[in-house]
């Protein structure tokens, strides 16, 4: 039995439990203790307390090492975190890898950026009155920070939020998501062994309300989410004057001009539309594509699409593995369904077998259907013919979200134009939107969000400006 860890301690009896399947075999991979109410008083409590007594005066170069540390440790386990994410999460083992070496690597870029926090001079003699006086902005931490995150990156999405708020130097309530509870049970475990100081970083397992408990609580001084648009709104709604980052929903554009490489546009689009069956927040989910190529890109996608193994996620061969659970792979075809019946075609895919959805894709869609107008969530893709630029910018425009978008063209005047027309918070250029690095800003406008993460920019969102002023010289006396 896992169970919460607060100053240090495992609080592994509960009344309530929780399994955690693994979304293809269906078989329990762990049980966790969730936590109480009492649970999350004493870990807000306990962080609170830390703070002011241990972390506000912990220096910069140990916080630097303790993040430096812990990306050791991990890079000497690899192997077992993406077992832990395969099984957990369903991510093919591949993937699992792959965001087990970027977990990593948010570590070190966090490690660096925690001794590179600096202020600025203010010009005072700027203002009337000004000489003889000093102004200094320090950037300081903020206090406790709640770290609220989803299923899909369970352990890189995690550290976006955990490592920076180390860095800045706040303290961490990590509340993950029930279903991959126990790749963020060894990362706190992982930053124990890093040498860590008890309450530095809490865990609290938990449903959602654990969440809302940390989101009201009045000594959290920051909320950190990533997740759905309206858990987002509610949270928006409830945290008062706390600092919030909320990484939000989307249904990101990619436009195919007629100049771009096809071949190469169809390779990426195939990866960025069906990884992880389509559960990541800036999947392509919208292809639009110009008339004159559509034909042709349409094809050659549809052949590579086919081409995809499906199964086992265990297996290094497989490409696209379960949905997180039965519940999602039955939402998503239902949404297909009601497209269907709307006159939408099913060029290939759709098929759901349990957890695993066979990835789909769309035509003859149109702008109300869900599978173009919310967030699918999903391996659906939809593909969609335009006659020129302005017509593309319109449609990728039509909507509520704007996370980010990719933009396929050799036209370098026309790639900057649309670019700067896309109400995003990132283009692209030749590159898919499913496309993140992690020292990028990164976050949405619209209703994809509010703030940004990407390390160096999450730390700057993780502390306050504090202005200090000095009168060095009698002014008065001066002029006297």
């Amino acid at each position: 039995m896992l169970g919460s860890i607060i100053n240090g301690q495992e609080y592994n009896e509960a009344s309530n439990t929780k399994d955690v399947l693994n979304p293809y075999t269906r078989e329990k991979e762990a049980t966790i203790a969730l936590a109480s109410k009492a649970d999350l008083e004493q870990a807000v409590t306990n962080a609170f307390d830390t703070f002011h007594h241990t972390m506000k005066d912990m220096p910069a170069h140990e916080r630097s090492d303790i993040l430096r540390k812990t990306a050791d440790l991990m890079e000497e386990r690899v192997d077992d975190f993406a077992d832990t994410i395969m099984k957990e999460a369903g991510k093919p083992i591949r993937s699992s890898q792959e965001e087990v070496q970027r977990a990593i690597q948010v570590l070190r870029f966090a490690s660096e950026e925690a001794k590179h926090i600096s202020g600025e001079v203010v010009p005072m003699d700027a203002a009337l009155d000004g000489d003889g006086r000093l102004g200094l902005v320090k950037h300081i931490p903020l206090g406790v920070v709640a770290a609220i995150t989803p299923f899909n990156f369970p352990l890189n999405l995690s550290l976006h939020k955990i490592a920076p708020a180390i860095a800045a130097g706040n303290t961490v309530i990590f509340k993950p998501a029930e279903k991959t509870p126990v790749s963020a049970y060894k990362l706190v475990q992982l930053f124990q062994e890093a040498g860590i100081p008890d309450g530095v970083l809490n865990l609290l397992l938990g449903t959602g309300e654990i969440g809302e408990g940390l989101v009201k609580h009045d000594q959290v001084h920051k909320i950190s989410f990533t997740g759905s648009l309206p858990v987002g709104r509610s949270i928006r709604e409830s945290a008062g004057f706390k600092k919030v980052t909320l990484e939000l929903g989307s249904n990101s554009p990619n436009i195919i001009f007629d100049d771009a490489n096809i071949n190469e546009a169809v390779d990426l689009l195939v990866k960025g539309s069906f990884a992880f069956s389509g559960q990541v927040c800036i999947s392509a989910q919208r292809i639009y594509v110009q008339t004159s190529v559509y034909d042709q890109f349409l094809k050659q996608f549809i052949e590579k699409t086919k081409g995809l193994k499906v199964g086992n996620p265990e297996e290094t061969d497989t490409d696209i593995g379960p949905m997180i659970d039965e519940s999602e792979a039955k939402r998503a075809k239902q949404w297909i369904d009601d497209a269907v019946d709307n006159g939408a075609n099913v060029e290939a895919g759709g098929n759901q077998e349990g957890t695993v959805l066979r990835p789909a894709i769309m035509t003859n869609v149109n702008s109300n259907m869900k599978i173009i107008a919310e967030e699918v969530f999903a391996p659906i893709v939809s593909v969609i013919p335009f006659d020129n630029e302005d017509d593309a910018v319109t449609y990728s425009n039509n909507s509520i979200y704007g996370l980010q978008a990719g933009v396929f063209t050799k036209n370098l005047d026309q790639a900057l134009r649309v670019a700067d027309q896309l109400e995003m918070g990132g283009v692209w250029i030749n590159e898919i939107s499913t496309y993140r690095q992690d020292n990028h800003p990164y976050g949405g406008v619209k209703q994809s969000g509010i703030g940004k993460e990407g390390v160096k920019y999450a730390v700057e969102d993780m502390t306050e400006a504090k202005f200090i002023g000095f009168k060095l010289k009698d002014n008065d006396a001066k002029k006297a």
